[in-house]
């Protein structure tokens, strides 16, 4: 594992301007999400903010005109459950015949402790952080190939380490459990983001597909979930330990940061925190990557069966 640059530290300050660029965020109305569209607008992007429940989102857009007023930023409702919403959504994007110039595909579901369903019958690990971005890259490709240097940045995690892919039981139908699923989602989201990039190389597209994790940070994913009372308060406790000992959620929004606007950044890479084994810091690095996230054979497989389970098809080869 290697700094990104062995002269400084890169952080949030020496983003270059990102004037007249629109950038997506999914899950943008609180933690990693919320800390990225904050640092971008302030360099002047157009930020939109995708998320799935209205009143928290608006809340977060107020809130961001708070901490960053004259900037310009936007909310826009989009259900990664649903691939009808996820459609509909990019539909409307396409018909706005506008560029496209970064899609962070951040948003995500950790560890339900009861195996839940999205609306289309997906395990709601696998379906929301695989299938719903997935099928969101695929149909907002067009806006992203026509704008100047256009990138899609995937959230992976250090998870992916333990991640294994059981392609006889994708939906974790016959056994679920909570953090092996969520560690075979934040894989598959890895494997796919490489596999991306083979596939934007081989098309000749001037997108870059990168990926990046936060290490172990302060965010919402940890508390929300159907909880009892005592857990639910464990949770916060441990959320609030994270961010003192490790990563808060402005921290961990640095690689995705350098991901989605480093100069130096390479499609195909793979960035996190330098910190004790990834789990924090302020630098940021090429992140470890587990041999089973490089098979690209079992890549290949995953994408295939992404296309048949989403019904979209993009940059076959």
């Amino acid at each position: 594992m290697s700094k990104v640059d062995e002269s400084r530290v890169w952080t949030a300050a020496e983003m270059p301007s990102q004037e007249g660029r629109r950038i997506l965020i999914t899950g943008a109305n609180s933690g990693i999400g919320y800390h990225a569209a904050l640092k971008l607008v302030r360099k002047g992007a157009e930020v939109i903010l995708a998320c799935r429940n209205r009143q928290k989102g608006e809340i977060a857009l107020d809130r961001l005109h708070t901490e960053a007023p004259n900037t310009y930023m936007e909310l826009a409702m989009l259900d990664l459950a649903s691939l009808d919403s996820v459609r509909e959504f990019a539909a409307h994007e396409l018909g706005k015949n506008r560029p496209l110039h970064v899609l962070i595909n951040n948003a995500g579901v950790m560890a339900p402790p009861k195996r839940l369903q999205t609306k289309d019958g997906f395990e709601i690990q696998f379906g929301t952080n695989v299938l719903g971005h997935f099928a969101l890259t695929g149909l907002l490709l067009p806006a992203l190939e026509r704008s100047e240097r256009p990138r899609v940045v995937t959230l992976a995690s250090i998870a992916h380490k333990r991640g294994r892919l059981n392609f006889d039981d994708l939906q974790s139908t016959n056994n679920y459990s909570p953090m092996g699923s969520y560690q075979q989602s934040k894989l598959a989201d890895l494997m796919l983001a490489f596999e991306l990039d083979r596939r934007l190389r081989a098309a000749s597209s001037p997108v870059m597909s990168i990926a990046a994790h936060p290490g172990v940070a302060q965010t919402n994913l940890f508390e929300a979930g159907d909880y009892s009372a005592v857990e639910k308060t464990l949770r916060k406790v441990v959320s609030h330990a994270i961010g003192i000992i490790l990563n808060t959620d402005a921290e961990g929004a640095l690689p995705t940061l350098y991901a989605a606007t480093g100069i130096d950044a390479k499609s195909g890479g793979y960035y996190g925190p330098r910190g004790f084994q990834e789990m924090r810091g302020d630098e940021v690095v090429e992140a470890e990557v587990a041999p089973q996230a490089r098979d690209e054979a079992a890549a290949a497989r995953l994408w295939k069966i992404c296309e048949e389970l989403t019904g979209v098809s993009y940059l076959g080869r």
